[in-house]
């Protein structure tokens, strides 16, 4: 073999490695904690775990360490190389196989659910049906054509181009949407000269539309589990002819905005992202019980319909706490109630990979338990062979 490869080999063989690496994840599971504080749970996700390189943030000074996704790459390989040079396939260490192979589907698992997962909830009041559910923190555009009175055709522009100031083009917008302003967190409140921020003053004037009398105000990003970062763009939308001027679209203005273009009637709203379902869910009912004499929750539960256009699926469900529904590749969790209002709100997660974690803990316990058997039996018959014949 040649030397250089025999010394990348030895590398990803060695344990040496793999105590370094376990070191590293608990340097990253300390720094992680101790910045959830100002960065949120969602935060320290995307920044500690979801990344190749983190930087942590200590009184000022950048730090810079190796993301969940190195640390996890190189452990796997580890894991794998030692699989293929140093565990011999012998019954004697299938245990040690059994559990090492569990510890690689753990690893692909949240590889798997990094890339894949999606978090939505759904908000739904007593008697009302949907079909889609709504981002946890990310927005869109929505410019809908209202033109049908029977169907509104939307095209959903992700916050993302916003941001990167792209020039967006539909085939069935009869204009472009080019982005002149975009923060992600805002404060509007009515225009007034002589109150104006620097910040607010700095901020394009929208020339149609409500945004025209209205101030902007960028503010600082919130990693608060309980705030969210409510975003403000100023975007100009140019038809074949021209410019047919520039909006400003906000989920703090309440309302959509509507235009007139090439003979048809369409409405400008910046919301919460969407993702539709191929089905709809109806809330029956909302329970709320308490332990008997206190305030104290005791169960929250929804009674909800899932119907299907194609009629193939029309039955009632009771979701509660521990007890989810699993649909079309989607799992419904009780996530949040208000039963004053009769509304229930449902966190809807879409994880392909969720049985991943399942099956690594199962693999990873009976191979400990096997090895352990395999340990012991091994012990009882040296024991016996070497034990002695009693003298009489």
């Amino acid at each position: 073999m040649n030397p250089a490869v025999r010394s990348v080999r030895d590398f990803f063989v060695s344990l040496g490695l793999t105590v370094v690496l376990l070191a590293l994840s608990l340097i990253l599971v300390f720094a992680s904690t101790l910045a959830q504080v100002d960065l949120g749970i969602y935060a320290v996700q995307e920044e500690f775990y979801r990344s190749f390189i983190a930087i942590w943030h200590v009184g000022g000074i950048f730090i810079p360490l190796p993301g969940g996704y190195l640390v996890g790459g190189l452990l796997l390989i580890n894991l794998l190389s030692a699989h293929i040079y140093r565990l011999k396939l012998e019954w004697r260490k299938a245990g040690i196989q059994l559990t090492h192979s569990g510890l690689i589907v753990l690893l692909l698992g949240e590889l798997f659910t990094g890339l894949w997962q999606e978090d939505f909830q759904m908000t739904i009041s007593e008697g009302d049906t949907k079909n889609y559910s709504e981002s946890f923190r990310l927005y869109e555009l929505a410019v809908i054509d209202t033109t049908d009175p029977k169907m509104d055709e939307v095209v959903a522009i992700p916050d993302s181009k916003l941001a990167g100031a792209a020039l967006v083009q539909h085939p069935k917008m009869p204009f472009r949407v080019a982005t002149k302003a975009y923060f992600p967190n805002t404060t509007l409140a009515r225009r007034d000269a002589a109150a104006l921020s620097p910040a607010a003053a700095a901020v394009p004037v929208a020339t149609r539309g409500i945004g025209s009398s209205v101030a902007v105000t960028p503010l600082p990003l919130t990693y608060k589990m309980n705030e969210m970062n409510v975003p403000s763009a100023v975007v100009e939308l140019i038809g074949d002819e021209g410019s047919l001027g520039s909006w400003l679209v906000s989920p703090h203005l309440g309302a959509p905005q509507t235009l007139s273009h090439a003979g048809r009637t369409w409405r400008l709203e910046l919301r919460i992202a969407r993702a539709y379902k191929p089905f709809s869910l109806q809330l029956l009912k909302v329970t709320h019980d308490v332990y008997v004499g206190t305030d104290l929750p005791k169960n929250f539960s929804s009674r909800i319909k899932l119907t299907t256009p194609d009629g193939h699926d029309d039955r009632e469900v009771l979701i509660y706490m521990n007890n989810p529904l699993r649909y079309g590749g989607y799992t419904f969790f009780q996530y949040q109630m208000d039963s004053s209002r009769g509304q229930t709100g449902l966190q809807v997660v879409r994880n392909p990979s969720w049985l991943l974690p399942y099956i690594a803990c199962i693999m990873m316990t009976f191979g400990l338990l096997l090895q352990f058997g395999l340990s012991l039996r091994a012990f009882i018959a040296k024991r016996r062979t070497t034990a002695k014949p009693a003298v009489v």
